[in-house]
């Protein structure tokens, strides 16, 4: 039975949210909201979590997890930047988009496409996100929260909770944060290419 958090969106409570990363280091499953659909995630290092999202969602072995960070120096740690690419994230994040870049060694190899080095990263544009990536201390491993056979994400967490309350270890209740997924911009060739068209505008990449 999952453990339902309704956290203030624009000022999240300290006391929740060491809750909530507790739950995260101690192996947990927990939905979230963030600044384009609610995601699930986990510890990036939990082995039996991530097999437990791949689960939820039905996902493969070729589905690329994302890693939400709190800033951009934590991006730099788990992703290969050059540059003229940090430039160009800075002035986009924090905001809606998943940026496809190639993957450092940080990376554990169960998160990637079997074939290919790479990650996906995001800063997103939410208070509540931002705060537990802050507590925790390193990113969050997520994906968004579409069930297996729906088209867009799920957005109530009182229909998160009904659903799925014997697979997740938290719901947190963050209020509404629309239906789009992020825009997903790949950024491991010569020039940025737009994978999916979603919330972020897709302008300044090219789109």
């Amino acid at each position: 039975m999952s453990q339902f958090f309704q956290i203030h969106p624009d000022n999240p409570q300290q006391r929740l949210i060491n809750q909530a990363v507790e739950i995260v280091r101690s192996g947990g499953v927990i939905a979230y909201p963030t600044d384009s659909a609610y995601a699930l995630g986990c510890h990036i290092g939990d082995k039996a979590a991530v097999d437990k999202i791949r689960r939820i969602r039905r996902l493969d072995d070729k589905h690329n997890f994302t890693l939400v960070c709190r800033d951009l120096s934590e991006l730099g740690v788990y992703a290969k930047v050059d540059n003229s690419c940090y430039r160009l994230l800075k002035h986009n994040t924090p905001g809606a988009y998943t940026f496809i870049l190639p993957a450092s060694s940080e990376v554990p190899r169960r998160l990637m496409h079997p074939k290919r080095r790479q990650i996906g990263v995001r800063v997103p544009e939410n208070n509540i996100a931002l705060a537990l990536c802050e507590e925790l201390g390193e990113p969050l491993m997520s994906t968004t929260l579409i069930l297996p056979g729906d088209d867009t994400p799920m957005t109530d967490p009182y229909e998160i909770r009904s659903m799925l309350e014997h697979e997740l270890d938290l719901v947190v209740d963050g209020g509404f944060c629309g239906y789009e997924p992020t825009t997903v911009v790949n950024m491991t060739g010569d020039a940025p290419e737009i994978v999916r068209e979603g919330k972020g505008d897709p302008v300044p990449f090219g789109g």
